[in-house]
């Protein structure tokens, strides 16, 4: 039987998750909105994450067997909306830190997990973790084989490994002082110094390793090693930090290697921004859900100057209803991404595929959704007043970051599609046994 009622504890975790964005995350913009650069607005929303530290939410983005308490993707689902529905800028800052734990939370071993894990679980302080990946100089087609790749490289030197290259995009991986963040999962390509090349021509995905750098690791080094460059203003997440940074000769310890470069590394960047492909369909619900709740309550308090609310005008009312339609589509392609990643058995294509599908069509859903309820409202929705003009500019980021649609997400989906045995449907139903019963 397929249900989509929430459990007891689920609709628990939904309504503390309301209840923390409505009473913490939406003082937010106060805060930020007082200052003028990128930087300072992140550097402001501070007091708000040390919030989050101790109400539990970086604990809750670790699995129970690790010290956290993560039971279920769907849950983070049910989170991230309730999040986006009201703060996404602050959201993203807390949830970024999720993100940077995948990688170690995925492949680390046990001497890993503890040490590194340890800051993110003690309810205290303010860590930051952060999945660096991006590059200035884009990294749609980072893995081409012949092709550069990716910038930043790393080789192993005695017990240290090398790092050199720039990065950019990174969520929250400077820190809040720009000495970098508790943790970052640092993805290079490996380029050996004065070592001769392995007899078998290496793929582009063989040379990809991952390293862990903390901010002891900064600390340990010159002060040239680690360098904070700029901070890009942002259209949308007006609070969120993307900075570009600078590794120059950086040693790393040699244990700090999460993913060697043996396929494990780019095998890693791949499931976690698998995983983190239908968080962006659960952003986009949220987004979708604020501009409808706020265009419904306009038609059913506003008559424009006539006889009657505006929902009780045809075109208002059929409006709305696409919009809705569209939202509970988006939740439960969301809903059936998170639960396949749940779910034992099945393989890693046709759930990826799922979250593919959750992260493309959702967010290209949500800008023609904040302009229908914009048209709802008439002119008054770029009114100050009125919360639309801060969903368009949040609702414009979801197709472009994370693994941009066009470049990165279709042409992933593309891949799967036209591999060799593809079936369309065995994310949706049981494969289907080749033998028959008398």
């Amino acid at each position: 039987m397929i249900d989509f009622t929430l459990s007891e504890s689920q609709t628990a975790l939904r309504n503390g998750a309301k209840q923390f964005a409505e009473t913490v995350l939406s003082t937010a913009p106060a805060l930020y909105n007082q200052h003028s650069d990128q930087r300072s607005r992140f550097e402001s929303t501070l007091p708000i994450y040390r919030t989050a530290i101790a109400a539990g939410l970086i604990r809750g983005q670790i699995p129970v067997p690790l010290g956290g308490t993560a039971t279920s993707p769907v849950d983070a689902a049910l989170v991230v909306e309730e999040f986006y529905a009201i703060e996404p800028s602050v959201a993203l800052t807390i949830l970024g830190t999720g993100l940077g734990l995948t990688p170690l939370i995925m492949a680390g071993s046990k001497e890993q997990h503890d040490q590194f894990l340890k800051p993110f679980l003690s309810g205290k302080g303010e860590p930051l973790a952060a999945f660096v990946h991006s590059e200035p100089g884009g990294t749609a087609n980072w893995l081409e084989e012949g092709a550069e790749g990716l910038g930043t490289t790393a080789w192993r030197e005695g017990e240290e490994w090398i790092v050199n290259g720039e990065k950019l995009w990174t969520t929250s991986s400077a820190g809040w002082d720009k000495l970098g963040a508790e943790l970052q999962c640092v993805v290079c390509r490996h380029t050996p110094k004065d070592q001769v090349p392995p007899s078998n021509p290496q793929t582009a995905a063989s040379k990809i390793l991952i390293l862990l750098i903390t901010r002891a690791d900064i600390a340990a080094n010159d002060s040239s090693a680690y360098t904070y460059l700029s901070e890009p203003t942002l259209l949308g997440h007006k609070s969120a930090s993307s900075p570009h940074t600078r590794f120059t000769n950086f040693r790393v310890p040699a244990a700090n290697l999460l993913a060697a470069p043996d396929g494990t590394g780019a095998k890693i960047v791949e499931l976690t921004f698998g995983t983190s492909a239908a968080i962006v369909g659960a952003m986009s619900v949220g987004i979708m859900r604020a501009a409808f709740e706020a265009a419904l309550s306009f038609a059913k308090s506003d008559t424009r100057g006539g006889k009657v609310k505006i929902i009780k005008r045809q075109s208002v009312a059929d409006k709305l209803m696409d919009i809705k339609m569209r939202v509970e589509a988006a939740r439960m392609l969301t809903w059936k991404a998170m639960s396949g990643l749940e779910r034992e058995g099945g393989s890693w294509e046709s759930k990826l595929e799922a979250c593919l599908e959750a992260k493309i069509w959702c967010s290209e859903q949500v800008v023609p959704v904040v302009t229908d309820a914009m048209a709802v409202v008439g002119m008054k929705s770029y009114a100050g007043d009125q919360p639309f003009s801060r969903l368009l500019e949040n609702a414009a980021c979801l197709p472009l970051f994370d693994g941009g649609n066009l470049g990165v997400r279709r042409r992933q989906l593309e891949r799967i599609i036209q591999s060799e045995g593809y079936e369309p449907w065995a994310g949706t139903y049981p494969p289907v046994s080749s033998t028959c019963g008398d």
